[in-house]
């Protein structure tokens, strides 16, 4: 009986011992990524979406968002940290904590209540890109078309709302990234593509006259950055220096490269 019972102690001894190990590990963990984050301002976009955000030809991530981010992260005494999601599961990747904010031609209108956003430092309109010999040259051409739109985007979003135009189309088609929808709008397989003005001069820079944009515009929105709901402080602080980079003219530099114009509607 002694040797059984001495048995059963020493297995519960180190029953206890490893699950203290376990524990002292799991609890090294959740330090680790409670802290993973100090001082790294974590950027959430979609990495499919020029020229606010994209994979440039050397491979690194760069675009007109990402360039404003990574200037506000060093006068914050951050490290920048570009995030590319999965522009679905934008929602859950800022309430899960992988991200600080969503900084990617993030439009506001419609989602005021949804997130904390910093004031709108931009203007956004929603246009119609179609091929040049398509024969539609206003949104009332598009009645009985297919037209194709990224999945959450505005411009899904500004259709959607607008029923007395969505509802003319033979369908309403959604697509994972604008290069896919592209394809599909030069191969015949859609008829036309609705997007952000700015998404759509930066796709059709280097077709020539194949693709044009149709001068009727959709719906005209803003883009600010967006963060989850209550988080005022972060907020503040990457809205303070914003409005510091529009007063020093750093803002307009970086738009000038992108844009060839002074796009802020920050005061």
């Amino acid at each position: 009986m002694k040797k059984v019972m001495a048995g059963l102690l020493a297995g519960l001894m180190a029953f206890s011992m490893v699950a203290c190990g376990n524990k002292s590990a799991s609890a090294e963990k959740t330090d680790a990524k409670d802290t993973n984050n100090d001082g790294k301002f974590v950027v959430g976009f979609d990495q499919d979406f020029p020229p606010f955000g994209y994979v440039g030809d050397d491979g690194e991530y760069t675009g007109f968002d990402l360039e404003l981010a990574a200037e506000c992260a060093k006068r914050m005494g951050q490290e920048i940290v570009y995030q590319p999601i999965d522009w679905d599961a934008k929602d859950m990747e800022l309430e899960s904590g992988t991200i600080d904010c969503i900084w990617n031609g993030f439009t506001m209108d419609g989602r005021e209540d949804k997130y904390t956003w910093t004031d709108p430092y931009m203007d956004n309109s929603q246009v119609v890109v179609v091929r040049k010999d398509s024969g539609i040259s206003g949104l009332d051409d598009l009645a009985g078309k297919i037209v194709e739109v990224q999945k959450e985007s505005s411009a899904q979003s500004a259709l959607e709302e607008n029923t007395d135009l969505s509802g003319s189309f033979a369908q309403l088609l959604t697509v994972g990234e604008y290069n896919t929808a592209i394809m599909d709008l030069e191969s015949g397989a859609v008829d036309a593509i609705a997007m952000d003005i700015f998404v759509a001069k930066d796709q059709l820079a280097d077709k020539g006259d194949e693709l044009v944009i149709l001068d009727e515009q959709i719906s005209s929105e803003k883009y600010a950055v967006g963060f989850l709901k209550g988080n005022t402080e972060l907020r503040d602080q990457v809205q303070k220096t914003l409005e510091e980079m529009v007063a020093d003219g750093t803002f307009a530099e970086i738009s000038k490269k992108w844009f060839d114009s002074d796009v802020c509607i920050l005061k």
